[in-house]
């Protein structure tokens, strides 16, 4: 409730800091499920009767989760003290807040006449909707049943009208929090899907809408508070939000088999709860406004596709369609024309389509891959019509390897999907780039297969080759064709990996990205899935800076591929080869430093940019015509930009010698951000021109960059190049030390500096 509840300005509403009181004070019993939660209702019931004396004109009523008898362990009191006018009704109400507050409860309160709610609520839809939960704990019937039959009557009469402002509230609630189903930490509450969402259900079916309640959102209803029971009772406090650190201990409580099979329920369950929602809008909308209408003031049916028609707003199936024998790719032609039309399959049409379209032979037909196509390429239709299908198992005759994926969780912070939503959206983001390549039903495909291996021991991109080629294979695709298929879903990691990781002016990184792709063709398909996977993942997966690197290591590797000629590294900036020195140039997100020759200019020069909370994503050292270059690109750490006048400042006087400048930053306590994982090192043998390549893998953290470059330099190495790949809060920074392989004891010598430097 909203406008109908006044919250306490008195201090006494508390925080739920006092929940350790509620036990002791009111006698209310703990417990996970439903019966757990009548029994909270009945003793905060027993508890109210006893602040309320029997007295004419005047009664107390319950709201919200008590009002529906479904208290969570740690939930609110919503109350209404509802009276006829009667005098000392302050008086009289203080005499009920007071003790609640005292008990350590949490109370929202209001004081309303009869015709003073009924007005709030004519104005606030969402208190409209609270009225509807309303329920006599003490006091006088008549005058609860008057409103209670009251509100019930004007919601029957108005909720019509009063659903579409309704409707864009939700909406804002949901881009707010989001999808429940595909959160890793979802507001069982708030977020789409979530136990507000039901509340809407109730609210529709109370108005004769339509039945939103079926029993599957009913059970779904159940588990999600069942969720939020152990969730209160794992935290010990009022929380909604199921977070990572208490996933496991909540699954626990309620018998899950660990803390994915737990995120894996409340998804489906969210799943159910947002399907009966858009069915409900939609039941209402067609109320509401209505549909063309032919002569005899039947909906219209306007045929969309073979075998499928519009009907008041939905797709439904030709009466030809439901008579005959049903052709096997009938459930993927109707979910390729709900996605191109962005029209609703009907829910009948769903019902019929699980229980009487036959299963697809293998190889699939002509037809039915075709239907597949057109599905993954119709864009923003077809997230809506693939959940639609999965709700009612279709994709699971489609794709049978679609029952281990949905509701996968991936832990990652840089994803904000389950696997199989992310799968979805990554072909919905491949729609975009189409036009892009020579096969985009191949790009589609891969993009809806690159992700199938997660889940399973092992290197996904290795993984998934067999599975993603065994899929390919079934639906019909030549063997060269399933072949792409696996070379795509083996190698949609490696365009960010190398472009981010490795130096794109050394001819060995072009060469053995050209040999591993082997064809402009498979270039075009690789370098628009690896955007689409991007999107899909989330803002923190792409950036300008990454989408830049994969270009230009796209453009590079094309040119191998089409010459058969490794293209020449780009000559050093004239800038820094002229003037005298120390020259600093700072162009955007290019810094370029030129000093006399001596070791360690890298490390001063990372320095100063960590000093100056700049992150450094690449860098390249090197020595021209007697003169140490380093060229880097950098962002800044949080989004603030780099004063340039004392940056270049600093940069001059420690290029020039000035050790004070570094030492600033040696005095620092820099805290890594990463998990606590040991941090590795990785030798790569033949990965450039000229130099060894050292990977270090470690928590990101400021100035880590400058910390292992002073630790090289201290222990002999002369880096060339770095490059820093961040991934969440880790990073890969990948280091090219010149010179051939060193022996095994300088190895571990320095591998040993740059840990300790970590």
């Amino acid at each position: 409730m909203t406008s109908l509840i006044k919250k306490d300005a008195s201090g006494h509403a508390g925080d739920g800091g006092a929940n350790f009181l509620i036990n002791e004070v009111v006698g209310v019993p703990g417990g996970i499920g439903e019966a757990a939660r009548r029994a909270r209702a009945a003793a905060y019931d027993d508890f109210l009767r006893g602040l309320l004396p029997a007295r004419d004109g005047v009664a107390l009523m319950a709201v919200g989760g008590l009002g529906r008898r479904q208290c969570a362990p740690y939930g609110d009191l919503d109350l209404v003290l509802l009276h006829a006018g009667v005098p000392g009704t302050d008086e009289l109400a203080a005499s009920v807040w007071y003790p609640i507050w005292d008990a350590g409860l949490r109370l929202d309160h209001s004081v309303r006449t009869v015709s003073e709610a009924l007005s709030v609520a004519q104005d606030d839809v969402k208190v409209a909707l609270g009225l509807l939960d309303a329920r006599l704990v003490v006091g006088d019937q008549a005058l609860a049943d008057a409103l209670i039959r009251t509100a019930a009557d004007h919601w029957r009469r108005t909720a019509v009208r009063q659903l579409p402002g309704l409707r864009e509230v939700t909406v804002a609630r949901w881009q707010a929090h989001g999808e429940l189903a595909f959160l890793l930490e979802g507001d069982l509450k708030e977020a789409a899907g979530g136990l507000r969402d039901v509340g809407l259900l109730r609210a529709i079916s109370a108005a004769g809408i339509t039945d939103a309640l079926r029993p599957a959102v009913r059970a779904a209803h159940l588990r999600l508070l069942d969720t939020r029971d152990a969730l209160h009772q794992q935290v010990g406090r009022r929380v909604d939000r199921l977070v990572a650190q208490e996933r496991a201990g909540v699954a626990a409580l309620l018998g899950a088999e660990d803390g994915d099979a737990l995120l894996r329920r409340v998804a489906g369950d969210a799943r159910t709860v947002s399907h009966a929602l858009d069915d409900a809008f939609r039941a209402a909308d067609r109320l509401r406004s209505g549909r063309s209408r032919g002569g005899n003031g039947a909906p219209v049916r306007r045929p969309v596709a073979r075998d499928v028609v519009e009907h008041d707003g939905e797709l439904v199936l030709a009466r030809t369609a439901i008579g005959a024998r049903p052709d096997p790719s009938l459930s993927l032609r109707v979910a390729a024309a709900a996605a191109t039309t962005r029209l609703p399959i009907a829910r009948a049409t769903c019902e019929w389509l699980a229980a009487y379209c036959p299963p697809l032979p293998a190889p699939w037909p002509a037809e039915a891959r075709a239907a597949l196509t057109t599905l993954l390429g119709a864009g923003p239709g077809l997230v809506p019509a693939w959940e639609t299908c999965d709700r009612y198992g279709l994709v699971d005759g489609w794709l049978p390897e679609w029952t281990r994926l949905r509701s996968l969780p991936q832990h990652n912070p840089v994803h904000r999907y389950t696997l199989d939503r992310h799968l979805v959206q990554a072909a919905h983001e491949a729609s975009r780039h189409t036009r892009e390549v020579d096969r985009p039903d191949l790009l589609l495909l891969g993009a809806l297969l690159h992700d199938i291996g997660k889940g399973l021991p092992g290197d996904h991109s290795t993984v998934g080759v067999p599975l993603a080629e065994t899929v390919a294979t079934r639906v019909g695709l030549p063997a060269p064709e399933v072949e792409l298929i696996g070379t795509l879903v083996r190698l949609h990691l490696l365009l960010p990996d190398v472009a981010t990781r490795r130096d794109l002016a050394d001819p060995v990184t072009i060469a053995s990205v050209a040999e591993a792709v082997g064809d402009t063709g498979t270039l075009d398909l690789l370098h628009a899935l690896v955007r689409a996977d991007a999107a899909a993942t989330g803002p923190a997966a792409w950036s300008d800076w990454k989408g830049r690197l994969v270009a230009e290591l796209v453009g590079r590797v094309r040119t191998a591929l089409d010459t058969g000629v490794l293209p020449e590294p780009p000559a050093p900036d004239p800038a820094l080869l002229a003037g005298p020195l120390p020259v600093v140039h700072l162009t955007g997100d290019r810094v370029a430093v030129a000093a006399a020759d001596r070791r360690g200019l890298l490390a001063t020069v990372a320095g100063c940019l960590a000093l100056h909370r700049l992150e450094v994503l690449s860098a390249d050292a090197s020595v021209v015509d007697g003169r140490a270059l380093v060229e880097c690109r950098v962002q800044p750490r949080y989004g603030l930009p780099a004063d340039p006048v004392p940056l270049r400042a600093d940069l001059r006087r420690a290029v020039a010698g000035d050790v004070s400048v570094t030492q600033r930053l040696r005095g620092r306590a820099l805290a890594a951000r990463g998990s606590g994982a040991a941090p590795r090192v990785v030798w790569h043998r033949e990965a450039a021109t000229d130099a060894v390549l050292l990977e270090l893998r470690a928590a990101d953290a400021a100035g880590l960059l400058y910390r292992v470059a002073c630790a090289l330099d201290e222990a002999g190495a002369l880096v060339r190049a770095a490059r820093i790949s961040t991934l969440g809060a880790d990073v890969v920074d990948a280091f090219y030390l010149v010179g051939g392989w060193p022996d095994d004891a300088t190895r571990a010598r320095l591998e040993a500096a740059v840990l300790a430097a970590v």
